[in-house]
C-alpha cells in the first residue's frame, strides 16, 4: 500500500484576520460541546456569507457574526440580513471587545481560540419549513464538499456548486 504524504491541518482560508479565526475557533469548540455541528463560511441564498452555520440535532440553525474589533463591527451593518436564514443569531466577540455596543435582539458568544461561552442567549425566530430544509441542505452540502475537498485537494472542492 502506497503512503500518502501528510496533509497540513491548518485550515485558514485567508478571508478571517488571525483574530477572527482564532474566535472561530473556539466558537466552534463551545458549539460542539452543546452538541451543534458546525461549518464557517457558508453562502446564503441571498448572497451572504455566514461566518459560521451551526445545526442541532432537533435542527435548530444558528448563524453565528464574528466581529474581531470594533471597527469590523462599525463598518459592517449587513448582519439583519441572516436572520431569515436561522433560528436564533449570535455575535461571537473576544474577551475584550465592547459588548455594549452589540444589538440587545441578538445572542453574545464570548470566545478566544481555547473556546467561548454564551453571555446572552439568543431570541429564537422560528423558520418555516422550506427555509428550514434548504438552510440544513446548504449546511450539509457545503461542510461534504469542503471534507471531500480536503481528502482529495487535487479536486478543488471547496463549497458546492452554485453556492
Amino acid at each position: 500500500m502506497e503512503m500518502m504524504p501528510a496533509q497540513s491541518t491548518d485550515f485558514r482560508d485567508g478571508r478571517q484576520s488571525p483574530g477572527a479565526f482564532a474566535i472561530f475557533r473556539g466558537v466552534g469548540r463551545l458549539l460542539k460541546a452543546h452538541g451543534l455541528a458546525v461549518v464557517g463560511e457558508v453562502a446564503l441564498a441571498n448572497g451572504r456569507r455566514a461566518d459560521v452555520a451551526a445545526v442541532a440535532a432537533d435542527g435548530e440553525i444558528w448563524i453565528i457574526e464574528i466581529k474581531s474589533c470594533l471597527e469590523d463591527f462599525r463598518s459592517d451593518q449587513k448582519w439583519p440580513e441572516y436572520r431569515e436564514f436561522c433560528d436564533r443569531l449570535f455575535f461571537a466577540v473576544a474577551p475584550d471587545f465592547p459588548t455594549a455596543v452589540l444589538p440587545p435582539d441578538t445572542g453574545l458568544i464570548i470566545a478566544d481560540r481555547y473556546g467561548g461561552e454564551i453571555a446572552r442567549a439568543a431570541p429564537v425566530h422560528k423558520l418555516p419549513g422550506a427555509r428550514r430544509k434548504a438552510m440544513t441542505l446548504r449546511v450539509l452540502r457545503t461542510g461534504a464538499f469542503r471534507l471531500q475537498g480536503m481528502i482529495d485537494p487535487e479536486l478543488g472542492i471547496e463549497s458546492p456548486p452554485g453556492g
